[in-house]
């Protein structure tokens, strides 16, 4: 489930990628900047899903608590939650631009 300060800590995240360039240098180098978002948004979910599974195998060795495991499970599911939140946004920008007129 996607709360609001997921939403608003990737909203902060992306606004640090930015950089604070303006309108100007967002629109001329905006390619470039969404594709490098989505790469660390997607590189964010990966990692947080190895160390779930890292925490999953240390409990079963015994080396972890189960609040640990908890929390890396948790922090997996929010990652690709934001993933998935983002390809349904970008599927439906699509999907709108596709339905318009030419």
């Amino acid at each position: 489930m996607i709360t609001a300060l997921s939403v608003a800590k990737a909203y902060a995240a992306a606004q640090k990628g930015v950089g604070g360039m303006g309108s100007e240098g967002a629109a001329a180098a905006g390619g470039a900047d969404f594709s490098a978002m989505v790469k660390g948004v997607v590189d964010n979910a990966v990692g947080a899903s190895k160390a779930a599974e890292q925490q999953i195998v240390s409990h079963a060795q015994g080396k972890a608590q189960l609040i640990d495991v908890a929390t890396a499970v948790s922090a997996a599911e929010t990652s690709l939650d934001a993933v998935l939140a983002v390809r349904d946004q970008v599927i439906s920008a699509y999907q709108e631009i596709m339905r318009m007129p030419i």
